[in-house]
């Protein structure tokens, strides 16, 4: 059964047997209070069906990186995810400067070292989510939107290389280059689409369930945002 958590397929973990668990970057209390579980299936067919629009989309609609869960630490909202996401940690220095470390992107099934060479993708690009939904949202929700830490699906530490290939595109036009990825990347888009109350269009909705039909005992985990 996989679950919507921050580790690694059995193939990834096969290939990275010697590193230590992933740090899940949920608070507790978001994280455990109203957490919903569905099976793959349920999940996508519970998403509204809508018909997608980007009409007035700009990218600095979304304010990000902000300062993180932490004002006070120095660090910002990608700092954080990355030292959440670390499999080995790095040492965190003054501004929140961060040397060495190491991170698994699992789209690609790459161990990546150093930080600089990450992007911390929106699981569910904002382009897409403006179209989606978050076009009516008020400046306050695109930005907590964007600097999402209450779900660890939201965002996801990858190869710049993969975060640019997939652009804003949803998943009936990019998919993960891994196969291992696919069950864990279908679960995690829809987790976000839940969370924040958005819709998808007739195509992503049809490559969603076509995944879904191919991940059985694959489960949904998400938590409404506030």
């Amino acid at each position: 059964m996989i679950t919507i958590v921050r580790a690694a397929t059995a193939a990834t973990a096969a290939l990275a047997l010697s590193l230590p668990a992933t740090t899940a970057h949920a608070t507790e209390q978001e994280g455990r209070a109203a957490a919903q579980v569905l099976p793959i299936g349920a999940a996508v067919s519970a998403l509204p069906l809508a018909v997608e629009d980007r009409t007035g989309y700009q990218r600095t609609s979304f304010k990000h990186w902000n300062a993180g869960a932490n004002p006070t630490d120095g660090c910002n909202t990608r700092q954080e995810v990355l030292i959440a996401e670390a499999v080995e940690a790095p040492a965190v220095g003054p501004g929140c400067t961060l040397t060495g470390g190491a991170w698994w992107s699992y789209y690609d099934e790459q161990l990546v070292t150093p930080a600089g060479a990450l992007d911390i993708d929106h699981m569910v690009p904002l382009a897409e989510a403006w179209d989606s939904g978050a076009s009516a949202w008020t400046a306050a929700r695109r930005e907590a939107y964007a600097n999402d830490l209450g779900q660890p699906s939201s965002l996801v530490a990858v190869t710049a290389r993969s975060n640019r290939s997939k652009a804003d595109q949803d998943p009936a036009q990019w998919l993960p280059p891994s196969a291992e990825a696919l069950c864990r990347y279908g679960a995690e888009w829809t987790a976000t689409k839940l969370r924040w109350g958005l819709a998808v269009d007739e195509l992503e909705r049809d490559r969603l369930l076509d995944i879904a039909a191919g991940c059985g005992g694959t489960e949904v985990e998400f938590t409404p945002a506030p």
